[in-house]
């Protein structure tokens, strides 16, 4: 007789529960592997920046060198901007969370907080032989324990990475200019000492652009046109009071605009951050900043200047003769030791020659 095997309940009991653990075992298992998603947004570590590469900020999205911005990293640009040997620029602006720079005066730096970063990219079109686009660098501006620090980051030839370089260099590019023809330049790479030269105000590193004067412009978004100012607001980068009119630069190539407003805007953005009462240019009488110009005498205008050059320059600004005023020679002369300013220009900027061309010979009664 034969007799079937019959299970043990023991056995059958002891089979049941190890199912049940493996499968709270897979449970926990697929829990703990899967991770949360990868953070696509800029890395910034204040306590570690500046960093050795660009690339390590995730300031841009996608291929580097197109400079698309990634999330919070929001576009801008000053009303006038600083001539640069015709270099196009790009600038940026960056925040962490949960802080905001505040309005100080429409003539004054904004209040920018801990963490704020300002980017800004020098690049030309039309790059000879290949006609295409040429990014040399991109500096920061990085605001830490209350002072701001320069990082500047130059970029490799296959235009695939930036990285982090203050000694200063110099880059050839020849291109085709925006009215057809070719130029090229040695565009300088500046030092940390030639930054802080042109960005120190009372003995510390200072941006120059950003203020409410200088921003008080309508920009095209991708979501659409806004005022800069606004938009800072919106996004949160600026907060508290801001007045509703704020006394602002012009364009300076607006011909709808008067000439005076478009001479003073210019010089406001390419002298007056040596010629003010903190700049590296103090000890000489010309105060160029916006707010200041609206009286000729910080113009210089029948000014006699401190510095001889020769018989022939007369005053700073000689009403109806540029021959005899000190700064159009400055401005249309390429010679290190008379041009002006001092540094980030090597060509002349000719169509700003011909704006100051126009309103000195506009001026009247001659100087004695």
């Amino acid at each position: 007789m034969i007799t079937l095997c019959r299970p043990n309940r023991v056995w059958i009991v002891l089979a049941a529960l190890g199912v049940l653990l493996m499968t709270c075992k897979k449970d926990d298992e697929e829990e703990e592997v899967v991770p949360n998603p990868p953070s696509t947004g800029v890395v910034f570590d204040l306590t570690q920046v500046p960093y050795d590469k660009l690339s390590d900020y995730r300031f841009f999205t996608g291929t580097m060198n197109q400079l698309v911005p990634n999330e919070r990293v929001l576009p801008y640009e000053p009303i006038t901007p600083l001539f640069s040997d015709y270099a196009h620029k790009s600038r940026f602006v960056w925040m962490p969370a949960g802080v905001s720079a505040t309005y100080a005066g429409d003539d004054n730096l904004l209040t920018f907080p801990d963490g704020a970063v300002l980017i800004k990219n020098f690049y030309y079109d039309q790059v000879l032989p290949n006609n295409d686009r040429k990014i040399l660098e991109t500096r920061l501006l990085i605001k830490r324990d209350g002072a701001w620090i320069f990082a500047d980051y130059i970029w490799n030839d296959e235009q695939t990475e930036a990285y982090f370089d203050l000694n200063g260099s110099y880059k050839a590019v020849t291109w085709i200019h925006d009215d057809g023809t070719e130029k090229s330049v040695d565009f300088r790479i500046p030092s940390d000492v030639e930054c802080y030269t042109c960005h120190k105000s009372n003995g510390q590193n200072m941006p120059i652009g950003p203020k409410p004067q200088n921003l008080n412009k309508i920009y095209s978004y991708v979501d659409g046109e806004m005022n800069q100012l606004a938009k800072w607001q919106a996004v949160g980068y600026l907060s508290g009071e801001i007045p509703t009119a704020i006394t602002s630069t012009v364009d300076w190539t607006d011909t709808d605009q008067s000439l005076e407003l478009r001479v003073r805007s210019y010089l406001d953005a390419n002298c007056s951050y040596c010629h003010r009462d903190e700049g590296h240019c103090y000890y000489r009488p010309l105060r160029l900043e916006f707010n200041e110009t609206g009286n000729p005498d910080m113009l210089g205008v029948c000014e006699t200047p401190q510095e001889y050059i020769n018989s022939t320059l007369t005053h700073i600004i000689a009403r109806g003769n540029t021959n005899r005023s000190v700064m159009f020679f400055r401005m249309n002369t390429t010679e290190q030791q008379y041009r002006m300013p001092l540094m980030g220009r090597t060509l002349i900027h000719e169509e700003a020659v011909s704006l100051m061309q126009e309103y000195i010979t506009g001026l009247s009664p001659l100087c004695n």
